[in-house]
């Protein structure tokens, strides 16, 4: 697993063979969302518009939104809504605006109940409109609006001078008359349009005419995060983080998957591979008492790492498999002896290949299985056995673990002479009544030896 890309079909093998620990994980995790939603009560948003009549650059929106949720403006509404333990700086925190297209920026206020930000909303929407009102008047000259007052009746009454002027001429339709009369329209249409033109300029005139676009709408619903989603998104957070945990645990896993590893960490020949009918997940060591049993109830002792089984051949076909190991190893031995069969205690696999390899064996050579403790291997010491033969199936153990088993058996004065990997496989289904051979020999299902372990 460790040198091996993260697939859609290992985070599959995760949900399926660790659904238990998955859903009490989700569970928790939606407890603790719910919990914290409790430790925040729910919040309210809605938003009033602003309008800003006239011509706008994108720079003096921007000031306009700065200053709709500046603190002037919002100790006004502090001060106007008279809310009990909430200051100024706290609705700031609670108000915001920003400027939309079509000249119009946009007041929204949280608050704890829909009443209140709909309140608070409109009140900062109408105190921003009166202190921008206030800054323009503020900031205009008495002179220039005097000046600019007497120019606009001075205009009116030249535009009146011209209508009687035009009333005066020559009614004839005299070449003259209808020129003088169509100079007299031109020229007082020229004075409305600059009249216009300075009124449009008029700082004054275009900044004072903000407009509220009516009340904030009072909300519906709580604004996010609501109480919902944080019980979703505490469960699916502890949920991503469990199997971020398992492939980060494959990932720096030590288990030893591949052959040339495994027998070079034993320093012996691999004879070869032979096949167990998988007879359910494989698990991990365990033991009684209420730890194993927690570790069953939530799945934890169910290998997720290993592969599903793959289908294998035939009965016959899975006997060919330990004949010829057999046979390596007769070829290996320079005269038929007794052998001892290592299998490391809780490789169940290995276990029940064992069995079935003393079977094939018979007499020659002879084989006795013998269980070895990983955590603190012993192997019995040298009898009549002249050797040891290594069975164990890949990915359970790792070198410093198999290392130990090597140094067993060399403390014991046990030449290790092969290695035999046990892996699972799918048996095919049997048509007939009769049962497989491997279950028909319980004689030969070894017990440990009580050197090495427990009979």
């Amino acid at each position: 697993m460790s040198d091996d890309t993260i697939r859609l079909v290992t985070i599959g093998r995760i949900i399926r063979r660790r659904w238990r620990l998955l859903t009490i994980l989700a569970v928790v995790g939606a407890l603790v969302g719910y919990g914290t939603s409790l430790l925040f009560p729910p919040r309210y948003t809605t938003s009033a518009s602003v309008l800003l009549p006239g011509a706008w650059e994108e720079r003096e929106l921007l000031t306009q939104a700065q200053i709709a949720t500046s603190s002037v403006v919002v100790d006004r509404v502090a001060a106007t809504l008279h809310w009990t333990g909430v200051s100024g700086g706290e609705l700031r925190d609670r108000v915001s605006a920003k400027a939309t297209d079509g000249n119009i920026i946009n007041i929204s206020g949280t608050a704890e109940t829909p009443e209140r930000a709909q309140q608070l909303s409109d009140q900062v929407a109408k105190q921003f409109v009166a202190f921008a009102a206030g800054i323009v008047d503020g900031n205009t000259d008495p002179g220039a609006a005097t000046q600019l007052e007497t120019l606009r009746q001075l205009v009116e009454q030249t535009s009146s001078r011209i209508t009687k002027l035009a009333d005066a001429a020559d009614p004839g339709q005299t070449v003259e008359s209808v020129q003088a009369r169509t100079d007299l329209e031109k020229l007082r249409t020229t004075l409305q349009e600059a009249m216009k033109k300075l009124d449009e300029a008029d700082p004054a005139a275009r900044k004072a005419n903000m407009v509220v676009m009516g009340p904030a709408p009072r909300p519906a619903g709580e604004a996010p995060p609501t109480r919902i989603q944080l019980t979703a998104a505490g469960a699916l957070l502890f949920l991503l983080l469990a199997v971020i945990g398992h492939l980060a645990a494959a990932r720096m896993s030590r288990r030893l998957r591949s052959e040339p590893e495994i027998a070079a960490t034993l320093g012996s020949p691999l004879l070869g591979t032979v096949d167990v009918p998988d007879e359910r997940p494989a698990r991990r060591p365990g033991g009684r008492g209420p730890r194993a049993r927690i570790r069953r109830l939530l799945g934890v002792d169910v290998r997720w790492d290993i592969p599903t089984p793959q289908t294998s051949g035939d009965e016959a076909s899975r006997q060919i498999r330990y004949r010829r190991v057999c046979a390596r190893l007769r070829d290996q031995l320079p005269a038929p002896r007794r052998l001892l069969v290592v299998v490391p205690d809780g490789d169940e696999i290995a276990r029940r290949a064992s069995g079935q390899l003393v079977a094939e064996a018979g007499s020659d050579p002879l084989l006795r299985v013998v269980g070895v403790s990983v955590s603190q291997p012993m192997v019995p010491d040298r009898d009549n056995e002249s050797g040891a033969l290594v069975v164990l199936s890949a990915g359970s153990w790792t070198a410093g673990e198999l290392t130990g088993i090597a140094e067993a058996c060399a403390d014991a004065e046990h030449e290790v002479v092969g290695i035999v990997l046990a892996g699972a496989v799918r048996a095919r289904p049997v048509r007939s009544a009769g049962h497989p051979r491997d279950a028909a020999t319980p004689a030969l299902a070894i017990g440990y030896d009580a050197t090495g372990g427990s009979r």
